[in-house]
């Protein structure tokens, strides 16, 4: 067991389901928006995530797993938005598995979408 990571919290929950309990990591994801709301359900973005995952089938990272994420690369999808650039354009992309996706975000972008 495990206590909540966000300050105040004493709750309790099982060690495998993250650092927030149940009600916290429900009201990150309510304050995080809908993937439409993030502009992910897009034409654009699902024909994005075809060329990407299409060409790179293996991750680029570790080499060893199944692309299963179509990841914004070099820049996040938000930086190519703010320097005008087409965010859908499968040369700004890179086949990721989830894991290593979700270590590199954790590493380089912590606050997610809505940092500034």
């Amino acid at each position: 067991m495990r206590v909540c990571s966000v300050a105040g919290c004493p709750t309790l929950y099982p060690d495998t389901e993250g650092s927030r309990c149940p009600a916290h990591r429900r009201a990150a994801d309510r304050a995080r928006g809908t993937a439409t709301q993030r502009g992910y359900s897009s034409r654009g973005h699902k024909v994005f995530r075809s060329h990407v995952l299409t060409r790179d089938p293996i991750c680029v990272l570790c080499g060893v797993r199944e692309s299963t994420v179509a990841d914004h690369y070099p820049h996040s999808r938000k930086e190519l938005l703010d320097m005008h650039m087409t965010a859908n354009d499968p040369q700004h992309g890179r086949g990721l598995d989830k894991q290593c996706h979700d270590k590199h975000t954790a590493a380089t972008s912590p606050a997610g979408w809505n940092a500034r």
